[in-house]
């Protein structure tokens, strides 16, 4: 299912339904649209679903919808994840092929017992098949994975020090957002990964399973990410209030000047899509902070 559009820049957007659109959301959401806009690029939806068992019901189409009345207008068929099981497997079965990959039968009450959120290396030495309830651990290499941010600047991580073997499907069955989200990317041809600074530690993950798959590396620009005053994560876990269609403008202004963008105090007034407009044409992913967190002023 490889997408052979040839386009100079392809961004994507990937929300999880589990709610409605809040300010986060919409924070990843604006960021990575501006950016593909200001690439004359492509901006595609993925719905990140891999996970089935934290799905909310009709949060799909809610987040369409919402995204729709905001302005955003994307390509391509919005693409779901729990229909792509049959690449993730392929790609699996790659990896298998390589003996880069090992069964993990140890519990999480074994592993939280290590104290560590380094994988030890228990079940290392198992080979496949195994008969017992297992997850499928990647072997991590002694080797550093590293990239340069466009927000956050040069970035490193040891693999088997830092990061240790991780999960690619569980022992549940499900295949892990790690492996399914670096399959998607590279059948989608997505050439910048534009999202949110909770997914920075995670990324030398992907680049290593895209060195093992042969597959190319897209930039990658994490943004910072919206806490507030007791520094939780504005977040559909953390309860977040979902954004307002009515305060729309307001919203999409205040997004902007989080992001470092310094909107005319009166754009708000204007409608959405004049707002667009001066977005991107005023665009500058150089202004937006490195820092990982900032606090969202209520």
């Amino acid at each position: 299912m490889t997408d052979d559009t040839a386009t100079i820049y392809r961004g994507r957007f990937a929300p999880s339904p589990t709610g409605p659109v809040h300010f986060g959301t919409l924070l990843a959401a604006v960021g990575s649209y501006l950016q593909a806009k200001k690439n004359s690029g492509e901006w595609i939806i993925r719905m990140e679903d891999v996970d089935i068992t934290r799905k909310v019901a009709g949060s799909d189409m809610e987040i369409l919808h919402t995204l729709e009345d905001f302005g955003f207008e994307w390509q391509k068929e919005v693409l779901y994840q729990s229909k792509q099981n049959e690449y993730y497997q392929h790609a699996l079965e790659q990896l298998i092929k390589q003996s880069l990959v090992f069964p993990c039968v140890c519990s999480r009450k074994q592993l939280a017992k290590t104290g560590s959120d380094i994988y030890p290396g228990t079940c290392r030495a198992r080979k496949l098949p195994e008969k017992n309830e297992h997850a499928l651990r990647l072997f991590a290499r002694d080797i550093a994975i590293e990239f340069d941010d466009v927000v956050m600047g040069k970035q490193s991580q040891n693999m088997a020090q830092q990061c240790g073997d991780f999960v690619i499907k569980r022992r549940d069955g499900l295949f892990a957002y790690q492996l399914a989200v670096v399959v998607d990317d590279h059948l989608q041809n997505i050439t910048e990964v534009v999202r949110g600074s909770d997914l920075l530690d995670s990324t030398p993950r992907q680049i290593y399973l895209q060195q093992l798959l042969n597959y190319p590396t897209p930039g990658y620009c994490h943004l910072p990410l919206a806490v507030d005053s007791n520094g939780n994560k504005i977040s559909k876990s953390e309860g977040a209030a979902k954004v307002e269609i009515k305060n729309r403008e307001k919203l999409i202004c205040e997004v902007l000047k989080f992001l470092g963008q310094n909107p005319p105090p009166d754009l708000s007034d204007s409608n959405i899509s004049d707002i667009w407009k001066w977005a991107v044409n005023n665009w500058n992913i150089n202004q937006v902070t490195d820092s990982k967190e900032i606090q969202l002023q209520t």
